[in-house]
């Protein structure tokens, strides 16, 4: 893999030197059933039977994800604090639905919520769901008449409501407060300008921003916000002149303090998710390859040391 990364003076290869089991890599049907997982990542690959889900512990083997669907139609998977379910959005011609499935692999995917649903009419294009901190609960973003709006629903399939939109602002990917309370939610005018950040209150879906920008470079967010575990800060993938790189900000009142982790030219850094409250995970496109990184969240452009966590993922996601 032809790598641009700067980091200390070293290129990429030095990283991927230390992860010696991805050498050989097999990028097949994933992992056996009943695979333990307690944290790790969860993403999505492509197989014979279209997108799935695969899950990878920390102290599993990197070659060997466990696959947790089989029928294809995956898209952005989330796994709860407790490390036991993984939701994600399962998309069959115009149909969306919002799944949840165990990380051990056993039983079918139950739908919590689908598109067709008498009580979601006109809804459409489920995307990003987020686990509340006590995994009860999962917010999603969906699209109804006409705006992009804030959805929640119970993990028991209870509970659906939409929470904020319709009015002032369109809204994109979510991440919960560690509270509970509230979400931090990117938003703007307009789903092709999510450069606000909002705070979203969870009883009364009153929105108030804590930034109408994103920093100096960010323009708008692309595809993931994702609050620290302590609730002090905000990582999240801003779209740049040069692509897509992945910043952090501090939460207050107001956002403060952006910083630009990432730095690679021409290709995509996506898909922020907080291992800890100081290491960042992400996706990136470096040579033409989909694979999960992680970084120093104190890195400036790219100056931390780098390494590869996950060969052949897609839309991954940090929990447990």
């Amino acid at each position: 893999m032809k790598s641009v990364w700067k980091i200390l003076g070293l290129s990429v290869a030095v990283g991927l030197s230390a992860c010696e089991p991805l050498d050989d890599l097999d990028l097949g049907g994933g992992g056996t059933a009943g695979t333990v997982f307690s944290r790790g990542f969860v993403f999505v690959r492509a197989d014979a039977t279209g997108r799935n889900v695969y899950a990878l512990d920390d102290n599993g083997n990197p070659n060997s994800p466990a696959q947790l669907t089989q029928q294809g139609g995956a898209y952005f998977p989330t796994v709860s604090r407790n490390g036991q379910l993984v939701a994600f959005v399962y998309r069959a011609n115009s149909t969306s639905e919002l799944r949840t499935v165990p990380t051990t692999g056993q039983g079918q995917p139950s739908t919590l919520v689908s598109s067709t649903n008498i009580n979601c009419a006109n809804c459409a294009n489920f995307r990003y769901p987020t686990f509340s901190p006590d995994g009860r609960t999962i917010v999603f973003t969906l699209d109804k008449g006409g705006f992009a709006m804030l959805a929640r629903v119970n993990t028991d399939a209870s509970g659906f409501q939409i929470l904020a939109g319709g009015g002032s602002y369109v809204y994109g990917p979510a991440s919960f407060m560690p509270d509970g309370r509230s979400v931090l939610a990117a938003g703007g005018y307009s789903s092709s300008q999510l450069n606000f950040l909002i705070q979203v209150d969870m009883t009364s879906g009153t929105a108030t921003p804590i930034s109408t920008s994103l920093g100096n470079v960010a323009q708008v967010v692309v595809s993931r916000v994702a609050v620290s575990p302590d609730g002090t800060k905000v990582a999240f993938d801003g779209r740049t002149s040069s692509g897509s790189r992945i910043f952090v900000g501090q939460i207050g009142q107001q956002l403060s303090n952006v910083t630009q982790v990432t730095e690679k030219l021409g290709v995509e850094d996506s898909y922020p998710s907080w291992r800890g409250n100081t290491e960042l995970g992400f996706l990136s496109d470096d040579g033409g390859n989909d694979n999960v990184y992680r970084i120093s969240a104190s890195s400036v452009r790219g100056s931390g040391s780098l390494s590869l966590v996950v060969p052949g993922a897609l839309e991954p996601a940090y929990g447990g």
